[in-house]
């Protein structure tokens, strides 16, 4: 039933918020781990720091996200706990969605806490709110559900981690973090463009420093489905570990 479905996923949420996530390491290194790759790039190629907020933004969303999201499931399987939620009047879906949960509240925790101290800086005067609550959102999804199929997709929580690493690492690069992907040689523009992050940081780049609108509502359409896609797989692949 739909009322069990909501409330399996809040209670599962809330169970990894506060055995996984709510950790002062955890939010420490979320909220560290991107400004320090930020900060060593303005160091090496001073200019103008506040180009570079987006980026910031979007690069804590993913880690923030997808850091703990990526192994919790392996980790459940592994030390079996995951099997006694399969017990719970819950639909796999909802199950997941719940996974999903704890990530993007955590991830949206610590980005927040970025954003006020970005702003502070910088100034909030020229924020597009809407569109930056959206891209906030939708990015945090699209992460978090990638975390989640990565977690799915192997056996051991190291696997899942080094998995988690190929992949955002280069995101990171090709994401248009620090370099925009109009520069970039063609192949790596075509690269991009199968990257979510690149739409997060578009997104959230009209959002802050002022872009296209009708650019950033496809910013926005390619998030909400990588999310649906990146959900999607790691469903089909829980339900087929369990047959």
């Amino acid at each position: 039933m739909l009322a069990d479905d909501l409330r399996g996923i809040f209670y599962i949420g809330l169970k990894d918020l506060r055995a996984y996530y709510l950790k002062p390491p955890n939010i420490s290194w979320g909220i560290l781990f991107p400004f320090a790759f930020v900060l060593a790039f303005a160091i090496r190629n001073p200019g103008d720091l506040r180009a570079l907020v987006p980026g910031l933004i979007a690069l804590t969303l993913l880690f923030g996200t997808s850091s703990m999201e990526a192994i919790v499931i392996a980790f459940e399987r592994r030390i079996g706990s995951l099997e006694r939620l399969f017990l719970a009047p819950v639909s796999l879906p909802a199950l997941l969605a719940g996974k999903l949960l704890g990530g993007m509240v955590f991830g949206l925790t610590v980005t927040l806490v970025v954003l006020v101290i970005a702003l502070g800086v910088f100034g909030a005067a020229s924020v597009n709110w809407l569109l930056l609550a959206l891209a906030i959102l939708l990015s945090a999804a699209a992460f978090s559900a990638l975390g989640a199929f990565v977690s799915v997709a192997v056996k051991e929580v190291f696997e899942a981690q080094t998995l988690a690493n190929f992949i955002r690492f280069p995101m990171m690069f090709l994401g248009g973090v620090f370099v925009p992907v109009d520069s970039m040689p063609f192949a790596l523009q075509v690269i991009a463009r199968v990257l979510p992050l690149t739409y997060a940081v578009e997104a959230l780049r009209a959002a802050l420093v002022g872009g296209v609108q009708v650019d950033a509502v496809f910013d926005l359409l390619a998030l909400g489905l990588f999310a649906a896609v990146f959900f999607g797989l790691a469903v089909n692949r829980l339900a087929r570990l369990l047959d």
